[in-house]
């Protein structure tokens, strides 16, 4: 959470709730975004002395407004620039299907069509997020921050498309068995 926090606090300072608003808007998928777990990033980086926060008074609203410092730019280079991870990607609900044998065959395929539903809206969203960043790219010129945020995107919308795709047939094999 916090190499996201800094990545967002480069292109510009914001306050925790606009933090908050810009991760639930398309980076949910990769960090979940509690404002606990914002909070906890945050007390980190200012301890750190990753970022700054400044305080100003909005329609009578004190509000703090988190900036990226100097340590904060140079930590978060250092992670970008490190080798991306392999398989350490985890899909804490394949657990639950690991063990879906014990269950009764209606709870299961109600349990996977849910899924599939809801798997269905946040590909929905992303198509969205990927439908206007190309319509931004054709209107912008187009810079490397913008092309690789576009990519994210794209990738989460195909991954939730194999994953539909994969919950089908498991779906379809649930019920012809």
């Amino acid at each position: 959470m916090e190499n996201i926090i800094l990545g967002l606090l480069l292109l510009h300072s914001r306050t925790i709730y606009q933090l908050r608003k810009r991760i639930n808007d398309g980076l949910h998928l990769m960090y979940s975004c509690s404002m606990g777990s914002i909070q906890a990033a945050l007390k980190k980086l200012l301890h750190n002395g990753h970022i700054s926060v400044s305080e100003t008074i909005e329609n009578g609203k004190l509000k703090k407004l988190y900036s990226i410092t100097d340590s904060g730019k140079i930590y978060f280079t250092a992670w970008l620039n490190s080798p991306l991870e392999s398989g350490t990607a985890k899909n804490p609900e394949l657990a639950k299907i690991y063990f879906m044998g014990f269950t009764e065959k209606e709870t299961r395929v109600k349990i996977i069509e849910k899924h599939i539903a809801d798997l269905k809206k946040m590909r929905s969203d992303l198509e969205n997020i990927c439908n206007e960043g190309e319509i931004l790219s054709s209107q912008v010129q187009k810079n490397d921050i913008f092309y690789y945020q576009l990519q994210t995107a794209i990738y989460g919308r195909d991954f939730m498309q194999f994953n539909i795709d994969w919950y089908n047939r498991l779906l379809k094999n649930m019920r012809s068995n």
